[in-house]
């Protein structure tokens, strides 16, 4: 599993990396995400709706999209309130404030997806939404750690040292995150750097030591990503312009 310590750090990217890597490798791979929240969505083949993410991750994966790719999808449709698409379908619009008493009772919808997807694949490679060290919505959480823990699946962590203040990002969520969800963490990337690798190697060995996590990559930026569908306003209001065609 992917998770990141903020929206935007490169997570839906480094799967449908992986996802290719691993494809071109001859496994059967599998794309999931519990939650999401996009109102940019994409359409399977049997009319239901998923992140653009997921569609974007089964096509690196070379399969087609299933609505179990993204059980859960959050459309929002103002500042306090989101359709919630279940398995490609909308169920209802609630209130942020009413979602957070929703969650526990879609636990089962997204654990049914996962397994249809373990089931029929070598590998499934999981994105986790937002940022691992919302300690304030933690309970109930279908999309982290609480996913992590349900399933027993470990943990990568992503920083992006392009937004600036990677180190404190990465050892800031070891010191919020309960000890049970920390211990979920194998290790960390560092995504979206530039320049010259080795002018890092001291913040890679810094991040390692305080977190007790393996340092597991330093990923270069890469530019070409803006011509890829984006998800979030994050990535909308960063990406700029884009060429035609």
């Amino acid at each position: 599993m992917i998770q990141g310590t903020g929206s935007d750090v490169g997570k839906s990217l480094l799967v449908a990396g992986l996802a290719r890597a691993f494809a071109d490798r001859g496994l059967a791979v599998r794309p999931f995400k519990p939650q999401n929240m996009s109102n940019n969505a994409a359409v399977t083949q049997d009319g239901g709706e998923i992140g653009r993410a997921q569609a974007l991750q089964a096509r690196a994966a070379r399969v087609a999209p299933s609505v179990h790719m993204n059980p859960v999808l959050l459309k929002p449709q103002s500042e306090v309130g989101s359709q919630v698409v279940v398995q490609g379908r909308m169920v209802a619009t609630v209130k942020a404030r009413d979602y957070q008493a929703w969650k526990p009772r879609l636990m089962p919808a997204v654990l049914e997806s996962f397994s249809r997807l373990a089931a029929e694949a070598d590998l499934v490679l999981v994105e986790g939404a937002g940022s691992a060290s919302e300690v304030n919505l933690r309970a109930g959480d279908i999309a982290n750690m609480g996913f992590a823990r349900a399933t027993d699946t470990p943990v990568v962590l992503v920083g992006d040292i392009d937004r600036g203040g990677v180190i404190a990002s990465l050892v800031g969520t070891k010191a919020v995150i309960d000890p049970a969800d920390a211990a979920m963490i194998a290790g960390f990337i560092v995504n979206r750097f530039r320049g010259d690798p080795s002018l890092f190697a001291d913040g890679m060995r810094l991040i390692a030591e305080r977190t007790g996590w393996a340092p597991l990559g330093l990923v270069p930026h890469f530019p070409e990503a803006v011509r890829l569908p984006a998800e979030d306003v994050l990535g909308l209001a960063g990406s700029g312009p884009r060429p035609a065609g």
